[in-house]
C-alpha cells in the first residue's frame, strides 16, 4: 500500500496530463488508494482489471521486445526468491529461535539428569547405601560415586579428594566413617566400571547444562535485555518459547501473558465455572514468591503488565538496552513495598522519563563505539592497501633490476661473439704482438660504450618514473 518513487515516476511520465479523463487499472486496492491520494488518478480494481492483468502476465514475453518466455519465468522465480529472502532475513544477533531451542533443551536436560541421577543412586546404593543420606545433591553424588568406587579402598589419604568434591570437611569425614561400617553388599570390579562410566556421563551432562545456561543468558541479553532484567533469563526465555517468538509475545495483552502456561487450568475453570488461575509461567519469578498470599494475584497482574511493556520495547527498539527493564523492576519492587508497608510508589510517567534519558545516553554511547570501530577498520584497510602498494612497487623494482642485469650480461657477450667472428676476417699481420694488442683495445672501447649505454637507460627510466 506504499507508493514507491519508481512507480510515481513511471505514472507521472506515462499517464496523460488530464487526470479526470484517465482511468488506471490497479491489482491491489491499497496501492490504488495511495495513487489516488498522492497523484489524483482515478483507479479501478477487480473485475475486468484482474482479467486484463492476468492476460498481460500470460503474454508478457510476447508484448516486450527481446524478452523470451524462459527469461520471463526466470525473472519471476528470482523475484519470488528475493521477496521470500527479504521476509525471512533478520538480524543475526537478535534471533529468538535460538532462545526457544536452548530453553527447550535446558528443560529436557533437567528431566534427563534427574532421571539418570536417580538411576546412579539406586545402582550405587546397593554397594554404599549410607552415602545417599549424607549427600543429597545429584551432581555431587555422581562425582563421589566415580571418585570412591569400591568403598573398602577408601582411606585417610583420599580425605582431601573428598573435601574438594563435597567442599565440607565434616561431610568428608562422615563419608569416610560410613564407608568403614557400611551395610552395603560387596560389588564386582565389572559392575564398578559400569557405574563409574555412567556417573561420568551424568557429570558431563550436568557440566554441559551449565554451559548451556550461560549461552542462554548471553543470548537473552542480546535479544530481550529488558525482559531478562525484569523477570530473569530463564522465565523470560520460557515466555518467549511458549508464545512462539518475541514478536508474538509483544502482541499479547497483559491478561494473556499473566496466564501464559496455565491454559489447561483456565479452560477447566471456564468449563466448571470455577475460579480462573491467577498466574502461569510468571509464578516462577521471585516477586510472586515474596508477596503475601492475599497480594499474589495483584502482583502477578502488575508483573504481567510490566512484562508486556518490556517485551514490546525489546521487540521494536533498534538498539537493545536493559535500562527499561531495570526501571520496570524497580517499579515492581516499589509496588511490593506498597502492598506491605503502604508507601506510595512513583508514577509510571516519571519513571519512564528517567528511563528515556538513560536509554538515549546508552544509545549515544553505542553509536560512538560503532563509529570508533568503523574508523579503526578504515585505518586498518588503508594501511593494508598502502602495504600492498609498497610491496607491488618493490616487486616491480626488483623485476626491472633483474631485467637490466640480464640485458647488461647479454650485450657484452653478443659483442664478444661478433668480435670473435670478425677476428678471422681481419688481415693477418706479420707481428704476432700487434695481433694480440688490437682486440684488447677494441674490448676496452666496447666496455666503455656499454657503460655509457647503461647510464643513458637509467637516466631515461628515472625521468619516466618522475
Amino acid at each position: 500500500g506504499i507508493l514507491h518513487e519508481d512507480l510515481r515516476l513511471l505514472l507521472e511520465t506515462s499517464m496523460p496530463a488530464k487526470k479526470k479523463k484517465a482511468l488506471l487499472g490497479v491489482a491491489d486496492a491499497k496501492i490504488g488508494a495511495a495513487i489516488l491520494e498522492e497523484l489524483g488518478y482515478q483507479c479501478q480494481t477487480g473485475g475486468v482489471v484482474a482479467e486484463i492483468l492476468r492476460g498481460i502476465r500470460l503474454h508478457f514475453h510476447a508484448l516486450v521486445k527481446g524478452l523470451t518466455a524462459q527469461s520471463a519465468s526466470k525473472a519471476q522465480l528470482g523475484l519470488g526468491h528475493s521477496y521470500s529472502r527479504a521476509k525471512v532475513k533478520f538480524n543475526v544477533n537478535r534471533v529468538d529461535n535460538m532462545i526457544i531451542q536452548s530453553i527447550s533443551l535446558l528443560d529436557q536436560l533437567d528431566k534427563d539428569i534427574n532421571t539418570f541421577s536417580m538411576r546412579v543412586r539406586e545402582w550405587y546404593g546397593y554397594h554404599f547405601p549410607e552415602l545417599i543420606k549424607i549427600v543429597s545433591e545429584n551432581y555431587t553424588y555422581c562425582r563421589l560415586a566415580k571418585f570412591i568406587g569400591n568403598r573398602k579402598e577408601l582411606s585417610e589419604e583420599s580425605l582431601e579428594g573428598l573435601e574438594e568434591i563435597v567442599m565440607d570437611s565434616a561431610k568428608a569425614q562422615a563419608i569416610l566413617e560410613a564407608s568403614r561400617s557400611s551395610m552395603g553388599m560387596d560389588i564386582s570390579p565389572i559392575d564398578l566400571i559400569n557405574i563409574e562410566s555412567f556417573s561420568s556421563r551424568v557429570i558431563s551432562l550436568s557440566e554441559y547444562r551449565k554451559g548451556l545456561q550461560e549461552y542462554l543468558r548471553s543470548k537473552m541479553s542480546q535479544v530481550a535485555p529488558s525482559l531478562s532484567a525484569l523477570i530473569g533469563e530463564v522465565v523470560g526465555a520460557r515466555l518467549i518459547s511458549h508464545a512462539g517468538s518475541l514478536t508474538n509475545l509483544a502482541k499479547y495483552p497483559a491478561s494473556t501473558v499473566q496466564i501464559l502456561g496455565a491454559e489447561k487450568a483456565l479452560f477447566r475453570a471456564l468449563k466448571t465455572r470455577g475460579n480462573t488461575p491467577k498466574y502461569g509461567l510468571i509464578f516462577h519469578s521471585t516477586f510472586i514468591g515474596r508477596a503475601a498470599a492475599k497480594n499474589k494475584g495483584r502482583i502477578s497482574r502488575y508483573l504481567a503488565n510490566k512484562c508486556t511493556i518490556a517485551s514490546r520495547i525489546d521487540c521494536f527498539s533498534e538498539v537493545p538496552t536493559s535500562v527499561f527493564g531495570d526501571k520496570l523492576r524497580e517499579q515492581v519492587e516499589e509496588r511490593l513495598a506498597f502492598y506491605e508497608t503502604g508507601e506510595p510508589p512513583r508514577k509510571n510517567l516519571e519513571v519512564m522519563k528517567e528511563a528515556m534519558v538513560e536509554a538515549n545516553e546508552v544509545v549515544a554511547e553505542v553509536k560512538r563505539k560503532q563509529e570508533k570501530k568503523e574508523k579503526k577498520k578504515k585505518k586498518r584497510e588503508k594501511r593494508r592497501l598502502e602495504a600492498l602498494a609498497a610491496a607491488a612497487e618493490e616487486m616491480e623494482d626488483s623485476v626491472l633490476e633483474a631485467e637490466e642485469a640480464e640485458e647488461n650480461d647479454t650485450e657484452p657477450v653478443k659483442k664478444k661473439k661478433k668480435k670473435k667472428e670478425q677476428e678471422p676476417l681481419s688481415e693477418p699481420e706479420e707481428n704476432g704482438l700487434e695481433e694480440d694488442a688490437l682486440p684488447k683495445k677494441k674490448r676496452k672501447l666496447t666496455g666503455e660504450a656499454a657503460q655509457l649505454e647503461k647510464k643513458k637507460k637509467k637516466a631515461a627510466k628515472d625521468l619516466e618514473e618522475d
